[in-house]
């Protein structure tokens, strides 16, 4: 395993990258029988019912940042799709025995996918924004998604991306957060900040779970949550034993390691008989586990699944959170798993408004916000850092355009995306953390 850079802006694999293909030898036509059988397996009503409805409008073409900052027809979000939808129209669809019969849809080829391995994977973040916007309702993002399954199952994952996930699935954490390290880190952090940091209690009302690049790149929002936590007077602790909340089988396209991740965090979860599984500034953690964990646990779950701002925000409603106010102009970065993809777009809102912030919304904000530009594994891989920062142009120009003296977001990897765009351009702006905020401002007991 390579070793892993925590000393750059983002977290990065020193290896060059390539398209890599992670069955070796195995032949170019057992590998495209892979991936369109990974692909039909998912294929339920209402994939099959997006593949017969394109109208070809182009609306979700203006909706993707790597398409409005390259306009380059070719990151036209559901172009993206078409060897899927090609292979669809011939294995599945209503007319598949005519286009076969008549050649009028070629079988879809090994080196077909891999050209299109750019596309399915550096150039889409899965922020859902094509989705939104396509007329017909479309859901785009969840066929990245499927895809994904396919280019797995062919081993043409991108190597950058693949080899993150697989020490995800090894170790328990993509960036090497192993349970020693992140022990270590609590102790460091308790004496530190003086600051009592719950671990490994075999009972408690909230289990919270983190983010590696919490833990290795922005540690404060470690202290900032066991302030709070601590000032409520919760029940609650980190289990080493199922703290992992980012899950990178989910951007890699791998069901069994996306399952594993997740049963990890439930499991825990479950063993200290928690009421509430509080997820960390993560966006994709928060679809993964919120709208897709029960499916994977094979049964409801028996707790409530919160993001960090939900927690807060009915927390502060409910009477339970005192903040003192921050008296500063600010402008909130929507992450787009939890916003657009999660439902969860007031709750931040609540937050800030019980920190007595001027709120300048970003144009446009809310559901409709732009991605930062490096979820779905985007920011793992080295070649896609050319659409990266093309397409952060447009959150600079968002930013700017709201006059706030300041930039919050919920959702760490969209942090790393900002720290990485203002290194890249010598921007002189610097995103915070909406829990680290919160904990700043508390009110006095």
């Amino acid at each position: 395993m390579n070793e892993l850079d925590f000393d750059t802006p983002r977290f990065t694999i020193k290896k060059p990258a390539v398209r890599h293909d992670q069955q070796g030898d195995a032949p170019d036509a057992e590998r495209a029988a892979r991936a369109i059988d990974a692909f039909m397996r998912d294929m339920t009503r209402s994939a099959a019912t997006y593949m017969e409805s394109c109208i070809h409008c182009g609306h979700c073409a203006e909706a993707c940042h790597f398409y409005v900052t390259s306009g380059d027809p070719q990151y036209t979000p559901i172009w993206k799709l078409e060897p899927f939808k090609q292979a669809y129209k011939r294995e599945a669809g209503p007319f598949a025995w005519f286009f076969r019969t008549f050649s009028l849809k070629k079988a879809v080829t090994a080196e077909k996918l891999r050209q299109w391995q750019e596309l399915l994977y550096d150039s889409c973040t899965m922020c859902g924004r094509c989705t939104l916007a396509c007329p017909m309702g479309i859901d785009i993002a969840g066929l990245v998604a499927q895809a994904r399954h396919g280019m797995f199952a062919a081993g043409l994952v991108p190597h950058e991306l693949w080899a993150v996930a697989e020490r995800a699935e090894r170790e328990g954490s993509p960036l090497g957060a192993t349970p020693k390290v992140l022990k270590e880190r609590i102790e460091w952090l308790a004496d530190e900040h003086e600051v009592e940091i719950a671990l490994d209690r075999p009972q408690a009302d909230v289990m919270v779970t983190l983010s590696s690049i919490e833990i290795m790149k922005y540690p404060a929002s470690i202290v900032a949550v066991a302030k709070i936590l601590n000032r409520m007077g919760v029940s609650w602790t980190i289990r080493s034993d199922g703290y992992e909340a980012t899950n990178f089988g989910l951007f890699s396209g791998n069901l069994d390691w996306q399952r594993d991740m997740s049963l990890r965090v439930i499991r825990a979860a479950v063993a200290c008989r928690a009421k509430t599984l509080l997820l960390p500034e993560c966006g994709h953690a928060y679809g993964a586990m919120r709208w897709q964990g029960a499916n994977l646990y094979g049964k409801p779950l028996p707790f409530q699944v919160l993001h960090i701002s939900e927690f807060l925000a009915a927390a502060v409603r409910e009477g339970r959170l005192k903040l003192k106010p921050m008296q500063r102009s600010v402008t909130f970065h929507d992450p787009c798993q939890v916003s657009r993809r999660g439902g969860a777009t007031s709750a931040p809102r609540e937050v800030l408004a019980a920190l007595g912030a001027d709120l300048h919304e970003m144009p446009p904000a809310g559901d409709a916000n732009w991605c930062c530009g490096g979820g779905g594994g985007v920011v793992t891989l080295h070649r896609a850092d050319e659409h990266r920062h093309r397409a952060f142009q447009i959150k600079m120009q968002q930013v700017e355009a709201t006059g706030a003296e300041r930039i919050a977001t919920s959702c760490s990897n969209c942090r790393l995306s900002f720290d990485d765009g203002q290194a890249h351009y010598k921007w002189d702006r610097k995103m915070e953390s909406l829990l680290e905020l919160a904990a700043e401002h508390l009110a006095p007991a």
